[in-house]
C-alpha cells in the first residue's frame, strides 16, 4: 500500500514539474509550423539551385552567397536599404517624440490630437500608397499644384527613395507616439518643477531630464523601427516597384523579385538569411 501511495505521489510530482510546459505545447506547435520550419526551410534552400517550383534540385553549398556579394545589383540593394533605414527611422521616431511631446499637457481637443497622431499605425500600407501615388502624380497630384511644379516625383531617382521612406516614416509613426506617450506619462512630474525652480530652461529640461527618463523607450522604438524599416514592402510595390531603375530597390524587395519573377528560389533565400544576419547583429550590437 505504502509502495502504491509513494508511485503515485511520484506521478503526481512529475506532472506537476511537466504541467506548466504543457500549456505551451499549442503554441510551440504554431511556432513551429508557420515560423521555425519556413525559417530553417529558408536556410536549407540557400545552398540550393531550385526548380521554378522551388523546389531544391542541385547542391551549391556557399554558392549563392558568393554570386550575391559578386553582383552589383545586391550591393546596390543593401546600399539603398541602409539608406531607407536611416531616412525612416529619423523620420519616425522624431514625429512620434515631437507628438508624444505636444500631447504630454491637458488641453481643449487634446484627444482628438492624441488620436490624429495614432492613427498611421492604423492604416495599412497599401492604402496609404495609393493615396500617397495620387497626391504625388505629375498632373493631377496636389503636390505639385501647391508647389507651382511638374514633377514626376516617383519616376525620379533623386527623389523616390526619399518619398518613399517619408511616407514608411509617417506609418511608424503612430506606433511611437505610443510608446513616447506612455514613456512621457512614467516619468515624475515633480523632477520639472525642480528644474525650474533651479533655473533650467525647456531645452535643458529636455536634454537633462525627458532624454534620460525616455532611454529604455528610445532603445526599444529604436530596435523596433530599424527592423520594420528592414522589412518594408507594400508601399514600395505599389509606388515604384523597386525603381526608378534599382534607385529603391530594397533587399525585401529584391527577395520578392528574384523569388516570384525569376525563380531563383535559392538565390532568394540566400538574401533573407543575410537579411535576418544583418537585423540579427544590428539588434545585438545595439544590446
Amino acid at each position: 500500500m505504502n509502495h502504491s501511495s509513494s508511485r503515485i505521489s511520484r506521478i503526481r510530482n512529475v506532472f506537476s514539474a511537466t504541467e506548466p510546459y504543457l500549456y505551451l505545447v499549442p503554441s510551440i506547435l504554431i511556432f513551429s509550423i508557420f515560423l521555425f520550419w519556413p525559417f530553417f526551410k529558408t536556410i536549407y534552400l540557400s545552398f540550393y539551385k531550385t526548380n521554378k517550383l522551388g523546389q531544391a534540385k542541385l547542391f551549391v553549398g556557399i554558392g549563392n552567397y558568393k554570386e550575391l556579394f559578386q553582383s552589383s545589383a545586391f550591393i546596390n540593394s543593401l546600399y539603398v536599404t541602409l539608406v531607407f533605414v536611416i531616412i525612416v527611422v529619423s523620420i519616425s521616431m522624431l514625429l512620434g517624440l515631437i507628438g508624444a511631446i505636444l500631447c504630454n499637457k491637458t488641453f481643449p481637443g487634446i484627444r482628438f490630437f492624441s488620436t490624429a497622431y495614432a492613427l498611421p499605425m492604423a492604416i495599412a500600407s497599401s492604402s496609404a500608397a495609393m493615396i500617397f501615388r495620387i497626391m504625388l502624380h505629375p498632373s493631377i497630384g496636389i503636390v505639385n499644384k501647391l508647389l507651382h511644379l511638374n514633377i514626376n516625383w516617383l519616376a525620379d531617382p533623386r527623389y523616390a527613395l526619399v518619398l518613399v521612406a517619408i511616407l514608411t516614416g509617417w506609418l511608424n509613426s503612430g506606433i511611437d507616439f505610443l510608446y513616447f506617450s506612455a514613456g512621457l506619462a512614467s516619468i515624475d512630474e515633480t523632477i520639472y518643477e525642480r528644474a525650474s525652480v533651479d533655473g533650467a530652461g525647456p531645452v535643458r529640461q529636455f536634454v537633462h531630464l525627458t532624454l534620460p527618463g525616455l532611454s529604455p523607450i528610445l532603445f526599444y522604438t529604436i530596435v523596433v523601427n530599424i527592423i520594420q524599416a528592414f522589412q518594408s514592402f507594400g508601399q514600395v510595390k505599389i509606388l515604384t516597384q523597386g525603381g526608378p531603375g534599382d534607385a529603391t530597390n530594397l533587399i525585401v524587395y529584391s527577395i520578392y523579385r528574384d523569388a516570384f519573377f525569376n525563380y531563383r528560389f535559392g538565390s532568394a533565400a540566400a538574401e533573407s538569411v543575410i537579411l535576418f544576419v544583418i537585423i540579427m547583429c544590428l539588434t545585438l550590437l545595439m544590446f
